[in-house]
């Protein structure tokens, strides 16, 4: 590979912006150097007047997951493809053992998906749908050889992927062991159900409803009983998934006020949409909306106090959740019977420019915004220092950010194999300039240079935030 310099930009990490010059040697980053010192290149990229940033980690995304009878839309091809024209360099997907089977095998299953599809950078976390004897020697085997250093469990959806208490006390206690992360979907899914089927039973079936019968205090409750049960577990590493409500929020910032080893993530669809506008469209619209957690309500300080989240940091990261599924055919499935709606919103191409309309607005920092998409999650997740920032030893991961651009959303145009877009219409002021992974110019000025298969497998090692 070449040598590439980039000149003129502004490179923003965490601890600021400071004017310089990136020297790319092959597919790392071989020094920063005052603006004009670096030696003279044969390839350089004009970043003047542009935000160089290091290539976002989207640490929470569903390719081809399997959901509802149906299965997530973008494949690891166009999923990847999509986030890289979105500046986002590497993502963490999650592999899935489901109830009754072997976790090397559900591991296996995912490695098949990605290997030879990914236009960028790819990790796994791994979904424990069965908690036993087998399934906990598994995890030392995948965090010591397989480069897989979190587990996610869930209080909810029961009978597909519900761990019960003692299931969940059991890999808390095996993850305090060998160092690993408890990622948690935190919703009291036994009660919810209950809620589900009394509005079902009062012929309450719009898509709306979705979100009244997945009430904030039931996403709390099961936040608190997370929070405790990981305390029990000697104060095992727990990671609150796409934390969405202000009262589930409260009980993240409590336990870390006390030194817990507790964080979480929002995600965009909490930032800016709600349950009255969206999830609450005429008809069946509002099926485009359906995520679990569910968008909460505008009558409520809910937006407002996971923007202060993320100033304080008392949320951690914003990852996508992404998991996207087609209007027509998939989110139809649930026409007449709201719980049969497939769960989920397709982002991974628009998180960078959502959260950067964020700087905008004046509710985040430039260093913020690069800590919340890439530095952290990579410090997280065990990627740091070879993601998430730009510094020498660095992967060549690499985003040229515009600020005076300007982004407009539309499934006429986006990237993701979806027939519609949870964000139709919206503009922000900033664009994706120039994306590169490991050295290489992969999308520029709007036009896509990569090639599916150049992303590799990256084995995670613990996360940088536990003492």
């Amino acid at each position: 590979m070449s040598i590439k310099l980039i000149k003129g930009g502004t490179v923003v990490g965490p601890t600021g912006a400071i004017l310089a010059d990136v020297l790319i040697d092959g597919e790392t980053i071989a020094a920063l150097y005052a603006p004009g010192r670096a030696p003279e290149v044969e390839e350089t990229i004009d970043a003047s007047g542009k935000l160089v940033i290091p290539g976002a980690v989207d640490a929470h995304t569903h390719m081809e997951l399997p959901f509802g009878g149906t299965h997530a839309s973008d494949t690891f091809d166009t999923g990847t493809k999509a986030a890289a024209i979105g500046g986002t360099t590497t993502i963490i997907d999650f592999a899935v053992q489901r109830t009754g089977e072997v976790i090397q095998d559900g591991l296996a299953a995912w490695h098949g998906k990605a290997e030879g599809n990914c236009h960028i950078d790819y990790a796994f976390h791994m979904i424990m749908g069965g908690v036993d004897d087998e399934s906990l020697k598994a995890m030392d085997h995948l965090v010591a050889s397989e480069g897989i250093s979190s587990f996610k469990l869930f209080m909810a959806y029961p009978g597909v992927f519900y761990s019960d208490d003692g299931q969940i006390l059991r890999a808390m206690q095996k993850a305090r062991d060998n160092g690993a992360m408890i990622m948690m979907h935190a919703e009291n899914g036994p009660a919810i159900d209950v809620l589900v089927r009394q509005a079902l039973e009062r012929g309450e079936t719009d898509p709306i409803h979705h979100g009244l019968t997945r009430p904030q205090e039931l996403e709390a409750e099961a936040t608190s009983r997370a929070i405790w049960l990981a305390s029990v577990a000697a104060d095992c590493p727990l990671y609150i998934v796409h934390l969405s409500a202000s009262k589930a929020l409260d009980q993240v910032k409590n336990a870390r006020d006390l030194g817990k080893n507790v964080f979480a993530e929002t995600c965009p669809q909490y930032l800016y949409l709600t349950l009255e506008d969206q999830l609450g469209a005429p008809g069946f619209e509002g099926a485009k909306w359906v995520c679990s957690t569910p968008l909460r309500s505008k009558h409520e300080t809910h937006r407002a106090d996971l923007w202060q989240g993320l100033r304080t940091n008392d949320l951690s990261v914003v990852s996508t959740d992404h998991c996207p599924f087609c209007f027509k055919d998939q989110k139809e499935l649930g026409l007449g019977d709201f719980s049969k709606i497939p769960n989920g919103i397709g982002s991974v191409e628009h998180r960078v420019d959502l959260l950067y309309q964020g700087v905008v607005d004046g509710k985040l920092s430039l260093s913020r915004w690069v800590e919340t998409i890439a530095t952290t999650p990579a410090r997280m997740f065990g990627l740091f220092p070879k993601k998430g920032i730009i510094a020498p030893g660095s992967d060549a991961d690499v985003v040229i950010y515009d600020p005076a651009g300007r982004t407009r959303i539309s499934a006429e145009t986006h990237h993701m194999n979806m027939d519609h877009s949870a964000w139709e219409g919206w503009e922000i002021d900033g664009r994706v300039d120039t994306v590169l992974s490991r050295g290489e110019v992969i999308a520029s000025g709007g036009e896509y240079l990569g090639r599916a298969g150049r992303g590799q497998y990256v084995k995670r090692g613990l996360s940088d935030y536990l003492i």
